[in-house]
């Protein structure tokens, strides 16, 4: 298996776009570079060090590798973060800091677990990255970001409710049996496939659905 979800990355970064979006005056540049730091932090730290964790993605990377991509993709980030502090707003200081207290906290389970729950997941990669791309934007937060980064963050509950029995199946479920009998004596088998596949399908339209409308976004806000 591979180290990232294409669609579900592009998932967590349309909530930088959205976030964007909703700014007055929308800089490709800026956009640009919050979607790499994003990437970099979402998308290849985080697998990362989610795999070190008891390799739920099965893949054959040495922990040496994933810790070095992990550290490397991390200081890009950060690097790029206190570059647009420089640039636009040292409050943006603090999301750098946020960002990678999260991804480490949540993804090795630091604290005991204390930051590796549902909504902390919805926190970090739902409402944050729609908060931090308005403030890359305008340098402030507005009522407008808000009610984004909330839309965001229900969208990963959303999301983390569909994912979680998913998972569960996957990578912990030894055994699944049972049947369902409709009312015309129709026997529907009940297997790991039947039970994963609405809320697979489920996850796979939101996730193509979210990235064409931030697509959309910025074409349209940028032509």
């Amino acid at each position: 298996m591979t180290l990232l979800h294409p669609p579900y990355t592009a998932w967590h970064l349309s909530y930088v776009v959205f976030g964007a979006a909703v700014a007055p005056v929308m800089d490709g540049g800026r956009l640009g570079a919050t979607v790499l730091g994003f990437f970099l932090g979402v998308g290849i730290t985080a697998h990362a060090l989610d795999e070190l964790q008891g390799r739920p993605l099965r893949t054959r990377i040495s922990s040496g590798v994933l810790w070095a991509v992990a550290l490397c993709s991390l200081s890009v980030a950060v690097a790029l973060g206190i570059i647009g502090a420089a640039r636009v707003t040292w409050w943006l200081l603090a999301c750098v800091g946020f960002g990678a207290f999260i991804v480490l906290a949540y993804n090795l389970e630091l604290f005991g677990g204390r930051f590796h729950g549902d909504w902390w997941f919805a926190i970090a990669w739902g409402a944050f990255p729609a908060l931090t791309a308005y403030l890359a934007q305008t340098g402030t937060i507005r009522v407008e970001a808000v009610l984004v980064a909330g839309a965001c963050l229900l969208l990963s509950v959303a999301q983390r409710t569909l994912s979680t029995p998913v998972r569960r199946l996957r990578r912990r479920t030894a055994a699944v049996a049972g049947q369902i009998v409709l009312d015309d004596g129709t026997v529907l088998p009940i297997d790991e496939g039947a039970l994963r596949a609405a809320p697979e399908l489920a996850l796979r339209a939101i996730a193509y659905a979210l990235s064409l409308l931030a697509l959309g976004l910025v074409v349209a806000r940028l032509s």
